[in-house]
């Protein structure tokens, strides 16, 4: 996810920070500090009230790491490659390849609503240890709230519909008595879409009604319609490049840069005159060396274009999605890395023989759409 930043590892996996988590501590903390607990136990000091409201939302932020190390750490003793996690407003997102199997599928699923129902249930079991302890406090309260709140994450999970994990769950399913892969997917990916607008229009009819919280729950549904609809195009996808080549789909010859040009050099004999929105770049011995967006070049303040070379400013040969003319697409598809996003370098040997865009696998979709008509 953009607008990130990595701040180490949990378990081996990388995880990532939204610039948008400070929001979310910011927001939980308020309700929490200065509505929650101040309507459970009043009385207390406004000091002790933002106090409990901090340690709660880290908590919680806490529970949501928890919830997104259980998939990641699941897929990894399965053999699934897990890229990050990243935590932001809406909760998490773990970046990982495709399952190989239904039963595999199920328990990455499964592992994160069960984790959160775990956390649930020890928070409210803490919360009932510590009020024998001391009665009804703070750190009581607090206790509770996050048990609570980690058992409506883990049951709200469990809704049947992509991204959720219920929706994955479904899909496992589904895969596991069809055998159609695609075809569970793409019925998750439906689901999501509806609950995403049935989120939607129940969060704008909660705006109306004077509730300003029906607007998170909005935005939630916004995000989930998004990412159905993500899923359920990548299902069409992996229906479409089955059986195929990267050599039938690769665009070829390809535009490249050397890498050796400075960006001024680069933006004015290259850039200015190519006909995509991204360029293969070329070391001294001709051989790939990483790809550079326009948009990447025109990052590049001016007083430094005459300085910094192009592959200063690239994403290096390691970062990028690479196959062989003969390789199936449904491996390469499995091996995408996020951060070349839909661009892969066709190499045979050490040489660049092509590169697949996403106007290759549109091409490619649109292909497979004419031969399913006319089979109909």
């Amino acid at each position: 996810m953009n607008s990130s930043v990595k701040i180490g590892h949990v378990l081996g996996v990388p995880v990532r920070i939204h610039w948008t988590v400070p929001l979310l501590l910011v927001l939980f903390g308020y309700g929490l500090g200065g509505q929650t607990l101040p309507a459970w136990l009043p009385g207390a000091s406004t000091v002790a009230y933002a106090l409990a409201g901090s340690v709660g939302s880290l908590l919680l932020l806490g529970s949501l790491l928890a919830h997104e190390a259980a998939h990641a750490v699941t897929a990894r003793k399965k053999g699934i490659p897990v890229h990050n996690v990243t935590l932001w407003a809406l909760g998490g997102m773990t970046e990982m390849g495709r399952p190989g199997s239904a039963g595999v599928a199920l328990m990455v699923a499964f592992s994160g609503p069960l984790t959160s129902l775990v956390l649930g249930g020890i928070a409210l079991g803490a919360g009932a240890w510590l009020h024998a302890l001391t009665g009804s406090s703070l750190p009581t309260a607090v206790s509770v709230w996050l048990g609570w709140t980690n058992l409506i994450l883990g049951v709200f999970n469990l809704l049947p519909a992509a991204p959720l994990d219920g929706g994955r769950v479904v899909q496992a399913v589904m895969w596991w008595r069809t055998g159609d892969r695609d075809r569970a997917e793409r019925a998750a990916a439906r689901g999501g879409q509806v609950l995403g607008m049935l989120l939607i229009a129940a969060g704008w009819i909660s705006v109306l009604r004077g509730a300003l919280g029906g607007l998170w729950l909005a935005v939630i549904g916004l995000f989930v319609v998004i990412v159905a609809n993500a899923e359920r195009q990548r299902a069409r996808l992996a229906t479409a490049v089955r059986g195929v080549r990267a050599a039938d789909v690769m665009s070829s010859p390809v535009e490249t840069c050397p890498d050796w040009l400075t960006v001024e050099h680069g933006v004015e004999d290259v850039a200015m005159k190519a006909r995509h929105s991204a360029l293969p770049l070329l070391d001294f011995a001709g051989q790939p060396s990483g790809i550079v967006d326009l948009s990447q070049l025109a990052k590049v303040p001016g007083p430094h274009r005459g300085r910094l070379r192009v592959r200063d400013v690239a994403t290096p040969l390691s970062k990028c999605t690479t196959c062989a003319p003969d390789d199936l697409m449904d491996g390469v598809l499995e091996k995408l890395r996020p951060s070349s996003g839909m661009r892969i370098l066709v190499r045979d040997d050490d040489h660049l023989v092509g590169i697949i865009t996403a106007r290759d696998f549109s091409r490619l979709v649109q292909r497979q759409a004419l031969r399913s008509a006319g089979s109909g």
